[in-house]
């Protein structure tokens, strides 16, 4: 018997193929050349523009913007990639609405901002998805680094490395390279395997040896790097998941789900709940929760223990999940889980921060229980410093350990996105290069690539 959303259980192939090729395609399709162009005409063309503080890569927004006005996109999309080598990613991912649309001037004004995203990707994909590589390396200077993590964190600090002619051993623990861009990200949101294929590119200028399926702690410690190269930059990320403390035979971490989605060549393969609910209010969640309902799950709940205003989801995000018929439930923290579903308990939020439990409670159908709770680090070396429960870092990720640097969401007082990693990779790299090379650190606006 063929499965349909009302199919009771955890199934597979609830929806026809048609149906879901429609749900998983594009879910913010690029501008046109026309589109581009009426776009870019909304730009003041600010003076200290306001986006550029917003952004933690710090393009260039109003010269990119103008260069694709003045019909060169591909020196708009040079711009973006000397700042954010990740640009075509991160125009994807980015909560915008939240940085650099944000603070668009436009938006005060008239409450919609620049299309800085879109017009981010319409100038980078034509030099990502095109043939060669637009970056040369510079001169050879016999240095060898090694760097954890083939994430953002990772090769954005490899690729910065690679071009100042250094020699990079990237090590990554997974069988894929890209790290949350290919295993974390909503499949809506980055179509047609673009991560990958952004990796591809991004390797393209050589210089940078990967080797997967190395574990810190496991297969490679930091010792034996430390020995084997003349510098080490830990970009792990975050493996561990935070245990709900409600066990259930029908729960799975958000994480695994999602990237199990990633990684699936047939999605009418893929079993997903009738009645699902997801535990958390981050993007994890929200990513979790609409790729459920997009598969053909019946109802989808997120469950968060707080009011709305506190999830770490932006709203543009719980816009999305509202919309693609995900129903979300605030000040509901999870008290007990079985087959047949999860009781809540509602909570009230104090003025001091804290949270009250009612008293009151509610129980919510679910076959299928994903947790998305935060995750946190796992396997840190003995003797390097931690800061809340991450790797502390001073400067451009400097760890407590000499010759040792760390970035993204793995060094503590960073905001867990991927912009963010790639800023903070790009960023100790350039330290990296100057303690190697015994000068001063380097600009970053004015980067060591030549093409």
């Amino acid at each position: 018997m063929t499965a349909t959303p009302m199919t009771p259980g955890v199934v597979p192939g609830r929806l026809p193929p048609d149906a879901l090729a429609a749900n998983f395609c594009d879910v913010a399709p690029p501008l046109d050349d026309h589109e581009a162009h009426v776009a870019a005409d909304r730009c003041y063309f600010c003076y200290d523009a306001p986006c550029i503080t917003a952004c933690p890569t710090g393009i260039d927004i109003p010269l990119f913007i103008r260069q694709i006005a003045n019909g060169t996109p591909d020196a708009a999309g040079m711009t973006i990639l000397h700042s954010n080598i990740f640009g075509g990613m991160c125009a994807r991912v980015c909560p915008t609405e939240n940085l650099c649309e944000g603070a668009c001037v436009r938006m005060e004004a008239e409450g919609k901002p620049v299309e800085i995203g879109a017009l981010q990707r319409y100038a980078t994909d034509g030099i990502v998805l095109a043939e060669g590589h637009p970056f040369k390396r510079g001169p050879a200077t016999g240095k060898r680094i090694a760097v954890v993590g083939a994430g953002p964190a990772g090769l954005s600090c490899a690729h910065r490395l690679a071009a100042k002619g250094h020699d990079v051993v990237v090590y990554d623990a997974r069988p894929k390279p890209g790290g949350l861009n290919e295993y974390g990200i909503a499949s809506y949101k980055a179509v047609d395997g673009f991560a990958a294929a952004e990796v591809d590119w991004l390797l393209g200028i050589g210089g940078i040896e990967l080797r997967l399926g190395q574990r810190l702690g496991e297969q490679i410690t930091l010792a034996q790097l430390h020995a084997d190269h003349d510098a080490v930059f830990l970009g792990m990320g975050l493996a561990g998941v935070n245990a709900l403390g409600v066990d259930a035979a029908n729960q799975r971490d958000a994480v695994d789900f999602i990237a199990a989605l990633r990684q699936s060549d047939d999605l009418a393969a893929l079993p997903v709940g009738r009645d699902v609910v997801v535990i958390g209010g981050g993007m994890t969640a929200v990513d979790a929760a609409v790729q459920a309902r997009l598969l053909g799950a019946q109802n989808v709940t997120i469950a968060y223990r707080r009011g709305q205003d506190r999830m770490s989801a932006s709203v543009h995000e719980q816009d999305h999940a509202v919309t693609s018929g995900v129903r979300i439930v605030t000040n509901a923290a999870p008290l007990a889980a079985g087959p047949d579903g999860v009781t809540l308990g509602y909570t009230a939020d104090l003025p001091d921060g804290g949270m009250l439990n009612t008293g009151e409670r509610v129980t919510i159908p679910a076959d299928m229980i994903l947790t998305a709770i935060g995750q946190r680090l796992e396997g840190v070396p003995d003797g390097i410093a931690l800061a809340a429960g991450k790797i502390a870092v001073t400067g451009p990720g400097r760890t407590s350990v000499a010759g040792v640097w760390a970035g993204g969401d793995c060094a503590a007082g960073g905001d867990d996105l991927t912009v963010t990693a790639v800023a903070e990779g790009r960023d100790a790299a350039e330290d990296i290069h100057a303690h190697l090379m015994g000068g001063a650190v380097a600009p970053v606006d004015a980067p060591d690539m030549r093409g």
